[in-house]
């Protein structure tokens, strides 16, 4: 059990980035997709912000990754 443990948090210490940059216009697209790149932070064309790969923020990601270019950094 507390192998468990440690492998748990050796993933929290060793959280992924990525850069999220928006490549596609949100004009003429859902509200809930527009909200989620408000959400991400990404307001502008070209706009980028790095994030760590949480559940939460790889749910955003995956909602609305057609307007998106992902890296990991």
């Amino acid at each position: 059990m507390a192998a468990k443990q440690q492998t748990k948090k050796q993933l929290t210490t060793q959280a992924q980035q990525l850069k999220v940059t928006l490549v596609r216009s949100p004009i003429g697209h859902m509200k809930r997709h527009r909200d989620c790149l408000r959400a991400l932070g990404l307001r502008r064309m070209q706009s980028s912000k790095v994030h760590n790969a949480t559940p939460s923020v790889l749910g955003l990601i995956n909602k609305v990754g057609y307007l998106l270019q992902v890296d990991e950094i």
